[in-house]
């Protein structure tokens, strides 16, 4: 997949932009601030859904007016498609494919994106928020689908919760709340589904992951991952585990399976929900344990280890995209994340990333861009774009 144009409107700190990228490497170089990574938010939020950089849509939104737009020609092959999606400040966004209404769940469909940024360190070292938005983000772009699935358990879990904390107020206790019982039925419904695409997800990224992190790290650290989940009794999103055990489950696990477990766990935790106020059970309080040498990253490895790791994710998501779609390549954007890294892994990054059909570079300093990648300058400056490339023919 190429993206051979961008076109936006009142997103971030541009009032209109345009910007014209071709197949192959292209770097955009601008000093901090000045708004080369909101181009590739943007791009980023037509596969995903979402920001690499906020968790609501509304900071997307520039100051003063009520709606941006991100609007954007892609190639697949010989087949062009027009997507665009309207991010609405309040109520729901908007999405139109080839000038046609269409739900924004189906923009993943068409856009395929992998981003790599210095907030991926927080996916390896932060709170298991950051792991649970990078698995979600990535299974969106696998199976379009289940975006709706993932929006349709968050309108469940917090419809639950507020009567959860209802409860409390009112002083209910024990099984003097039937009307929960309808809400375990949603939750356990979607919730399943959710945790079954995250461990067939989980297995399918270990063998990319493996060869991706020896590729970077030029060494064999033995990188694992493996879900802990909340349906086995313990609270992953707490630190605390089930007798002792991680909490994973084999990816072949049946849905009845980790329904059944579901279910159990809500109603050993029932008493415990009712006196928080919170729901305690389901993916949202799951967590993605990555390991190299037998032992947890986070806590343990060193910085350079935790880069390997963050980087060998993005690169296994990379090829498991590049593998199993029809549209070919997913875009790569590398935001600012060579200033990050040490000379010998930006030079085995450029590597492993020059071969995909369409590479863009975020950059502070262009000294920073290994020559593998070093082709097509889009130079940013407060907002304005300069294509070296248009400049030059135009000469």
């Amino acid at each position: 997949m190429i993206v051979e144009h961008l076109n936006l409107g009142d997103f971030r700190n541009y009032a209109t932009a345009d910007l014209a990228l071709h197949p192959g490497p292209n770097v955009l170089v601008g000093s901090n601030g000045q708004g080369k990574t909101n181009l590739a938010e943007a791009i980023v939020f037509l596969a995903t859904l979402g920001s690499h950089r906020v968790s609501s849509d509304a900071p997307m939104v520039r100051d003063g007016a009520e709606f941006a737009v991100v609007r954007a020609r892609l190639a697949h092959g010989e087949r062009k498609v027009l997507v665009e999606v309207q991010l609405n400040r309040q109520g729901s966004n908007k999405a139109r494919i080839n000038g046609s209404p269409s739900k924004t769940n189906e923009l993943p469909r068409y856009a395929h994106v992998v981003l790599f940024a210095p907030e991926d360190l927080q996916i390896v070292r932060g709170d298991p928020s950051s792991r649970r938005r990078f698995a979600d983000q990535l299974l969106i772009q696998r199976t379009p689908r289940l975006a709706g699935v993932i929006a349709d358990y968050e309108r469940v879990l917090r419809q639950r919760t507020a009567l959860l904390k209802s409860a409390r107020a009112r002083g209910v206790r024990g099984e003097g709340l039937s009307t929960l019982d309808v809400w375990d039925d949603k939750l356990v419904a979607l919730g399943s589904e959710i945790i079954h695409a995250r461990l067939r997800l989980a297995s399918d990224l270990q063998g990319p992951l493996t060869d991706a992190y020896t590729a970077i790290a030029g060494a064999d650290h033995r990188p694992q991952l493996d879900w802990a989940l909340s349906v086995r009794g313990g609270d992953p999103e707490e630190g605390l585990d089930a007798d002792g055990e991680d909490g994973s489950l084999s990816p072949s696990e049946s849905r009845a399976r980790l329904e059944e477990q579901f279910r159990t766990a809500l109603q050993a935790k029932r008493a415990k929900e009712l006196e928080r106020g919170l729901t305690l059970v389901g993916p949202h309080r799951d967590d993605l344990i990555l390991r190299v040498r037998d032992l947890p990253v986070k806590g343990y490895a060193s910085h350079g280890e935790s880069w390997s790791v963050a980087l060998a994710l993005r690169l296994a998501s990379a090829e498991l995209l590049r593998t199993e779609s029809p549209a070919g390549d997913p875009v790569l954007i590398l935001d600012d994340v060579f200033a990050e890294l040490d000379a010998d892994r930006r030079q085995r990054l450029a590597a492993l990333t020059a071969g995909y059909e369409q590479v863009i570079v975020t950059a502070a300093v262009e000294a920073d861009i290994p020559g593998a990648l070093h082709r097509h300058v889009v130079r940013i400056h407060a907002g304005t774009i300069s294509d070296e490339r248009e400049e030059a023919e135009d000469a």
